[in-house]
């Protein structure tokens, strides 16, 4: 029987990620990316770079393709011909869309975050084929809890520090709901940084790259340390994540599981501080700052843009909290896959923004 993935998030860092990974494992599969409009020309540019590097090992030309709507319109915006194609055919769904902007404006992030999720959902109960939805939710639907977070635990009363997190939960607690009618699988990232071999990453803003900010901005070293630095930091490399999600999916049990795709021995905030110090030549900050003075100095205007840091995501720099992974350890036993110690990428990171922020301000970058 053919297989025919169904994909939101592209071309996003980690939805482009996930889309190569499918096409390396798998030399029949077909993706359909659901894209908005007007994301379709940077899609398709994504698209042939694609093609163009892996043609010849992949053969994925005709295999991918780009399909215009949008997950917060009726049928997610697919035509009636394609909306009966997609249903008829396609056998998994990867929903990675989401807005992950701190400070998003609250309604479109509810729109694309929730109802987007919901739309899904919807599409995915009207696949006859369907074997799995695989919906990338995030660790951080944990809100303002402390402590150990466990996989099966979503609704215990916490609170939410920024609409991020209360969108996100939401949309778990509709797909969380939907596992009795649905074959559900569901994705709990932390701060996913660059790649552990190239530190390639794509952007350089929200949570998700809290880590990159910290490693990858000489500039943000300045700023005090907010809190005493011993919580942990909870950061991986987008290789990571990508190749935990494809072992997990291609296991029955996981169906109707949550797994914490997270670093298990996460380090704490000042050793990551210390670590890229150290690299980039620095001194450490010899003095710390209540977490909430560290917020109201980003606060300055300008400072957040001379930091790279936003006064939102210090909140994710001293919150004691750890996620328990050990569904994910479950399902990756024995298949070589482990996420490498932060020492063991932090420079790749490094050098790659810096080579970054080179090209961005060479002759003629504006």
């Amino acid at each position: 029987m053919s297989r025919v993935v169904f994909l939101t998030g592209f071309p996003g860092f980690i939805g482009r990620r996930v889309v190569q990974k499918l096409f390396a494992v798998d030399d029949a599969v077909e993706v359909l990316c659901l894209v908005e409009p007007r994301q379709s020309a940077q899609a398709q540019r994504a698209k042939n770079e694609l093609i163009l590097e892996h043609t010849r090992e992949l053969g994925i030309e005709g295999r991918l393709r780009i399909v215009e709507g949008d997950v917060t319109a009726m049928d997610v915006g697919l035509s009636g011909p394609e909306y009966r194609d997609v249903t008829a055919r396609t056998t998994e769904i990867y929903h990675l869309a989401a807005i992950r902007a701190l400070d998003a404006e609250r309604r479109r992030m509810d729109a694309v975050n929730v109802a987007g999720t919901e739309s899904m959902l919807s599409l995915g109960r009207a696949m006859g084929r369907l074997s799995r939805f695989v919906h990338f939710s995030s660790a951080y639907v944990s809100g303002d809890r402390t402590g150990v977070v466990m996989e099966d635990e979503l609704e215990v009363g916490q609170s939410f520090r920024n609409g991020y997190e209360a969108s996100k939960h939401r949309a778990e607690v509709l797909v969380q709901n939907a596992k009795n009618d649905l074959p559900v699988s569901v994705i709990r990232p932390a701060g996913v940084v660059g790649d552990s071999e190239t530190g390639q990453i794509d952007r350089f803003d929200s949570v998700y790259h809290l880590g990159m900010l910290l490693a990858g901005s000489p500039a943000a070293l300045p700023i005090p340390l907010g809190g005493q630095g011993r919580a942990p930091l909870h950061i991986a490399p987008v290789d990571f994540l990508v190749d935990a999600v494809h072992v997990i999916t291609n296991q029955s049990w996981t169906l109707g599981e949550t797994f914490h795709v997270v670093d298990p021995n996460p380090l704490p905030v000042r050793r990551v501080y210390e670590t890229v110090a150290q690299l980039a030549g620095r001194k450490m900050p010899r003095y710390t700052v209540p977490t909430n003075l560290a917020k109201a100095l980003l606060r300055i205007p300008g400072m957040e843009r001379l930091s790279s840091v936003s006064h939102e995501a210090m909140d994710y720099v001293d919150h004691m909290v750890f996620y328990n992974s050990r569904n994910t350890s479950r399902a990756l036993e024995g298949s070589g896959i482990a996420c490498p110690p932060f020492e063991h990428y932090i420079q790749n990171l490094i050098q790659y923004v810096r080579d970054h922020v080179d090209a961005s301000s060479g002759p003629g970058s504006g």
